[in-house]
């Protein structure tokens, strides 16, 4: 029989073990595991602990199998109701802080896309701590790197919150890869209240080109190019290389292009190894969404536009004339 001291001890370090843990809340579209919920991942794994993923929606359990074989999850908490189709973010905060109640996490994190800017700030508002956004760099279990002002600035904070509320920047850590075998269990049941908000919608684009979250080459055009019909100079390029096509706010904004072709602080962060800039002056907002691309290229007539000044490569040049060439040089 064991004695009260050797009980209490046990029970002391089965509940350190729990209590040392890592939440990632896993982004989907029902079908697959949204590409940013893979770096998320290896991001939470730089915070020491073990980390477990929480999988919600009206499918969870096909998504859950997958991340059940992704390296470094220990365990696979699935949360699968009507109610969380389309994982509203006002219905995915209480699965997180119901799983929080009975896991006592030390961390709860998600990839910095909008539905993670969506879904942690709601669950740290319930917790009563204060939420780290856009983390780039994981330095120890308390202290992280994050860009503020649209990437101008760098600051190292130190959080002395009891739970960790993160959300990390996809582009700045590498993806998960495969090999794991986490345990895949039901998440806490929690009531769920569906009058504040409701899912009308969604018209997703549909194209051939590789993702532009995730393509290796991007090629990405701005107010330059004066209307949407002269985008087919930017979309001819791209079909050459293979590559993804972006946009500026600018363009966005005037009509030539959908807004999910949007890349920078309000659009998409992308980081590919080649991002090429055509008709684009390089405002701030758009630079914090690529400059951390590996190789620049930037063609504008304005030698003196902002996108220069991070360009590894700069042409001076009408768009009009060097674009048509450079394709045409391509086949």
């Amino acid at each position: 029989m064991l004695s009260a001291r050797t009980v209490l001890s046990r029970t002391a370090r089965l509940s350190n073990a729990r209590l040392n843990s890592t939440l990632v809340v896993a982004e989907h579209d029902e079908a697959k595991l949204a590409p940013i919920t893979l770096n998320a991942i290896t991001a939470a794994g730089k915070l020491g602990n073990e980390v477990s993923v929480l999988v919600t929606g009206a499918n969870a359990s096909k998504v859950a199998e997958q991340v059940a074989k992704v390296n470094g999850v220990k365990r696979v908490l699935v949360a699968e109701d009507e109610k969380l189709k389309n994982n509203l973010p006002e219905r995915v905060a209480p699965v997180v802080v119901a799983s929080h109640k009975q896991f006592n996490f030390t961390a709860i994190t998600a990839g910095s896309s909008a539905f993670g800017r969506g879904v942690i700030p709601r669950v740290a508002a319930k917790l009563d701590v204060s939420s780290i956004s856009d983390v780039t760099q994981v330095h120890s279990a308390d202290s992280f790197t994050r860009t503020m002002y649209a990437g101008n600035a760098v600051k190292k904070v130190k959080s002395s919150a009891p739970i960790k509320l993160l959300t990390f920047r996809g582009t700045a850590f590498e993806p998960a890869k495969e090999g794991g075998s986490g345990a895949v269990e039901k998440a806490p049941s929690t009531d769920i209240a569906t009058d504040a908000s409701e899912f009308l919608g969604q018209e997703l684009s549909k194209s051939e080109r590789p993702d532009l979250a995730t393509a290796k080459v991007v090629v990405s055009g701005g107010r330059g190019l004066k209307s949407g019909d002269n985008f087919k100079l930017i979309y001819d390029l791209a079909d050459k290389l293979g590559a993804g096509v972006g946009a500026s706010r600018a363009a966005v904004d005037a009509g030539y292009v959908p807004n999910d072709m949007q890349v920078g602080q309000t659009g998409k962060i992308v980081a590919p190894e080649l991002y090429i800039a055509i008709g684009i002056s390089g405002a701030i907002q758009h630079l914090a969404g690529m400059k951390d691309s590996k190789t620049i290229v930037a063609i504008n007539k304005d030698g003196d536009a902002p996108i220069f000044q991070v360009a590894d490569i700069g042409l001076k040049a009408d768009l009009f004339k060097a674009v048509p060439e450079l394709t045409a040089a391509l086949k």
